[in-house]
């Protein structure tokens, strides 16, 4: 999060316009991966913010594979998603309005792998089995979304 970081040098934790990429993968048995999250031990959506020149794709492609170890060949443009429903306040105290560009990830490969502290555990959830503790924008995109996420097929290579 470098470009964020140095701007906060200079706003502290006021809002901030956070653009970014957020990564659906589903399995072969139609689940979701998510993320237990680190910072606010709530579970969500690989993804973040995007650096100075960078690609919405390259920055789901980074995402993804900093977050879960995995990688994927394509990512098909889903929806993007702002307004005050993607508000969040990290626990630091910084504020961002996000910009959430939907990818959802084609031709995954690779292992699950935590690489980065920003993640507790990765899982992939059915859509009758969500976590409880789910992070306000992730449950806002599902629920905007509703069936149609379930109904996107496996993420990855082999189907």
């Amino acid at each position: 999060m470098g470009y964020i970081s140095e701007l906060r040098k200079f706003i502290g934790s006021r809002p901030i316009i956070s653009i970014g990429a957020t990564i659906l993968v589903i399995n072969d048995d139609k689940k979701i991966l998510f993320q237990h999250r680190s910072d606010t031990l709530d579970w969500g959506l690989p993804g973040g913010s995007m650096e100075l020149n960078e690609t919405l794709e390259e920055v789901a492609y980074r995402e993804l594979h900093e977050e879960t170890g995995l990688v994927a060949n394509e990512f098909d443009l889903i929806g993007v998603f702002s307004g005050p429903d993607y508000y969040f306040q990290y626990p630091n105290g910084d504020e961002v309005y996000t910009v959430i560009h939907l990818y959802s990830a084609k031709n995954v490969s690779g292992v699950l792998e935590i690489k980065d502290g920003e993640s507790l555990k990765l899982t992939y959830f059915s859509k009758n089995e969500l976590p409880d503790n789910m992070e306000k924008r992730t449950k806002t995109l599902l629920e905007t979304l509703e069936d149609e996420l379930w109904d996107l097929g496996s993420s990855f290579a082999n189907e």
